[in-house]
C-alpha cells in the first residue's frame, strides 16, 4: 500500500488524491504547488507515489513506470485506503491518466487531470482517448494550450465525454509554463490552475 502524504484540513468537504507524473515524484515543485494551493483554499489533498517512484526514493535509480495493470491496482488500493465517499482522484500526466481509467469503476466524486497525455509528443496518431468518450465521472482536465501531449487545437476535436470540462492555461506547456513573450509567467498559470480547480471542486459539492 503506497504511503500517503496529506495537506489541508482533515474535515474538508472533499479529499483530492493526486498521483505524480511519469518522471517526477509526488513532492516535485509542480505537485507541491498544486497541493499547497488547494490546501490553502480548504481542500484536503492526499499525495502518493507509485511503487516504481517510491523505489527510486530509496536507491536513487531512475526507473520507467510499472506496467499499467500494476499502476491501476495501486490507484484502487489508494482509493480503498482513503475509503471516503467524497473523493476526487487524479494527478499530473501519467497519474491523472491512470486515475481516469479507474474513476468510473471506483465510483469517485470527481476526476482531476493536470496535463493529460492525450498522445506522445510528436505522435498525434497514437491517441490515449478511447475511454474518454464515454467517461461518466465529473472531470476537469487542466491543460496548457500548447502542451505537446495535446494542444488546444487537437483536443477540441477529440469528441470527449460531456462530463469532461477543460481549463486552458494560456500559452502553457505540459507543466503550464508559458513563453516569456506571452506576457504571462509560470506563477500566473499555476495560480490560475488552482483557481479553476477550486471552482470545479465547489461545483461538485454544490
Amino acid at each position: 500500500m503506497p504511503d500517503l502524504h496529506f495537506d489541508g484540513p482533515d474535515d474538508a468537504a472533499l479529499t483530492v488524491a493526486l498521483a505524480h507524473g511519469a518522471g517526477a515524484p509526488m513532492d516535485s515543485p509542480f505537485m507541491d504547488c498544486m497541493a499547497a494551493g488547494l490546501a490553502r483554499l480548504g481542500w484536503r489533498v492526499a499525495r502518493f507515489e507509485f511503487a516504481y517512484m517510491a523505489a527510486r526514493r530509496i536507491d536513487g535509480k531512475r526507473r520507467p513506470p510499472s506496467r499499467q495493470d500494476n499502476l491501476l491496482a495501486e490507484w484502487r488500493a489508494v482509493a480503498a485506503e482513503l475509503g471516503e465517499r467524497n473523493l476526487v482522484i487524479g494527478g499530473k500526466s501519467l497519474g491523472g491518466r491512470m486515475a481516469s481509467l479507474v474513476a468510473d469503476d471506483i465510483g469517485v466524486h470527481g476526476l482531476l487531470c493536470l496535463g493529460y497525455p492525450f498522445h506522445p509528443p510528436g505522435k498525434p496518431e497514437k491517441l490515449r482517448t478511447a475511454h474518454l468518450s464515454d467517461l461518466t465521472t465529473p472531470t476537469l482536465i487542466v491543460q496548457g494550450s500548447r502542451d505537446p501531449f495535446g494542444t488546444i487545437e487537437e483536443v477540441t476535436a477529440y469528441g470527449l465525454s460531456p462530463h469532461i470540462s477543460l481549463a486552458w492555461m494560456a500559452d502553457g506547456d505540459h507543466g503550464f509554463k508559458p513563453r516569456k513573450a506571452s506576457g504571462r509567467n509560470e506563477a500566473d498559470n499555476l495560480a490560475d490552475a488552482v483557481a479553476r480547480i477550486d471552482v470545479f471542486l465547489r461545483r461538485l459539492i454544490a
